[in-house]
């Protein structure tokens, strides 16, 4: 079942960054982490919105993580997590089910003190078993644990979010 289209998507990608930006108007700059390929397209989609409506710094990194096996062998960031201390971070996927991957995501922020977390998903199950808030949602979604939510990021008109 079709719960987002290409245009829905869109928008929900352009409100979040308003909203992003409506909340973190007083920083300097901003720190956006995308986690694997589907949460890291949804942070080059929101940063691209992002710099259409603000001339602030806004620095893009990826991050991998085993969803399966977050520990082995952990989040990998390929930039230097000392530059994130007293910054504002913004930890981007692309459905949030249980919090397990964003809550091991944020492994390695562990070593320095940033400033503040936020953490922005496109659709948010709610079906948190793990301690993580989630600031920004395109889509809040009631299902069933069977149920699955497959996002698709595929180009100009194909991008989907569906309820499998």
């Amino acid at each position: 079942m079709e719960l987002l289209n290409h245009q829905q998507i869109n928008a929900k990608i352009d409100r979040l960054a308003m909203e992003i930006l409506e909340r973190n108007t007083a920083e300097q700059e901003l720190y956006i982490i995308g986690i694997n390929n589907r949460g890291l397209e949804l942070a080059e989609r929101l940063v691209s919105s992002l710099r259409t409506i603000s001339e602030a710094p806004i620095h893009l990194w990826p991050l991998t993580i085993s969803p399966a096996t977050p520990l082995d062998p952990g989040p990998s960031l390929t930039n230097d997590v000392t530059q994130l201390t007293d910054k504002a971070v913004l930890i981007v996927d692309d459905v949030a089910n249980t919090g397990r991957t964003l809550f091991y995501a944020m492994l390695p922020l562990q070593q320095v003190l940033p400033k503040k977390i936020e953490v922005c998903v496109l659709v948010d199950r709610r079906h948190k078993n793990w301690p993580v808030y989630v600031t920004y949602s395109g889509m809040d979604l009631s299902t069933t644990i069977e149920e699955n939510v497959l996002v698709t990021f595929s180009g100009p008109n194909g991008d989907e979010a569906t309820l499998e």
